[in-house]
């Protein structure tokens, strides 16, 4: 405006158009300079990149081409927690446990059992982490910080933490994925945002609830996953008390795969974990990964 007051009417409106047509000038100019180096960088890659992009597919993408999903739209004759294919214990005779720990996320389980964790670092147990999409979304670093650590075996807990089924249903309710396509993005979502994050591919899969039937079952084996499981149920969805978490646990046998929960706080599973691992080691048994051992 100040400008304006310094000439006549016709004079401000003219100095003002001049003074748009300028810089609408030099915003060409930038673009065109922009536009430009995109083309440069466009051309290098083409050049010296596309070869390389071109053996760069997706992983799964590859993979699972040819897989013809509908193949699974089948009726399943089997629901729960120990349909056919799933893994409950390791394949040993000797005395080896392994401690699993589910980190559910959404509303009310994207928490972070701290005291747990450290706890096991401290004794050097070693643990495979269950991680839902959901949960490293609120809790990205952590996450990371977990993932960093070779104590620690990072595997696949699902997207939307749904039952696996291929057509419906629902566990604790919790409806349950209603398609094969529904199954797929349940896995393959949460797998390529960990690989994305590590650059590392998850092979084993717990459903959030753990129910299944055995066509998703079917499906997850498809795309590379193992389907696993327990048979010491740790602390019921952390809702056990310290003495039942710890009783749980001493009920242990040679292979051994415990369900607990890392993603509760408030829950007392630390402390029955805390009580239960010195009486464990005392019976000689061992703390492995899932990993470390076959799984039947």
């Amino acid at each position: 405006m100040d400008i304006e007051y310094q000439f006549k009417w016709g004079e401000a409106v003219s100095v003002k158009r001049l003074y748009i047509f300028i810089c609408l000038l030099f915003s060409i100019t930038i673009l065109s300079a922009c536009g430009e180096e995109a083309m440069i960088v466009s051309r290098s890659l083409d050049e010296k990149e596309l070869a390389l992009i071109s053996k760069e597919v997706p992983e799964r993408q590859k993979k699972f081409s040819s897989l013809d999903l509908n193949s699974f739209d089948r009726e399943p004759k089997e629901w729960g927690e120990s349909v056919s294919g799933v893994k409950t214990r390791l394949k040993t005779e000797e005395r080896q446990i392994a401690l699993t720990f589910d980190a559910c996320g959404g509303d009310y389980g994207n928490g972070y059992d701290e005291e747990l964790i450290l706890f096991l670092i401290e004794e050097q147990i070693p643990a495979t982490l269950f991680i839902n999409y959901r949960w490293i979304d609120a809790n990205e670093d952590l996450f990371m910080e977990l993932a960093s650590n070779p104590l620690f075996q990072i595997e696949n807990h699902g997207t939307s933490h749904a039952p696996l089924s291929v057509n419906g249903g629902e566990a604790w309710g919790i409806p349950a994925t209603e398609s094969p396509h529904e199954v797929y993005d349940e896995i393959m979502t949460n797998h390529e945002k960990v690989q994305s994050l590590t650059e590392r591919k998850m092979t084993l899969f717990r459903s959030g609830t753990a129910f299944y039937d055995e066509i998703a079952v079917e499906l997850a084996n498809a795309l590379g996953y193992k389907v696993v499981n327990f048979d010491i149920l740790g602390d019921a969805g952390a809702t056990y008390s310290s003495e039942q978490v710890k009783e749980a646990l001493m009920g242990a046998q040679p292979g051994s795969i415990a369900l607990l929960h890392m993603n509760q706080p408030q829950s007392e599973t630390a402390e029955g974990v805390k009580q239960a691992v010195p009486l464990l080691q005392e019976k000689g048994f061992e703390f492995v990964l899932l990993k470390d051992s076959g799984l039947e």
